[in-house]
């Protein structure tokens, strides 16, 4: 099941900088997750300052 990234995103980057399959692009007024490139592994998640990105 992929991530999503909430409203609380400041668009910081961290996320988009640390996916390694590079699932993170951008959205209208924050950061989006490709749900058909996510592959769940939780490092945007852990590594979001603002804790912005949570489990579907």
């Amino acid at each position: 099941m992929a991530r999503k990234i909430t409203d609380a995103c400041v668009s910081c980057g961290t996320c988009v900088n640390i996916c390694p399959v590079k699932a993170i692009v951008d959205g209208d007024s924050h950061y989006e997750i490709e749900a058909d490139k996510c592959v769940d592994c939780g490092a945007c998640e852990a590594a979001c300052p603002t804790k912005a990105i949570e489990a579907e």
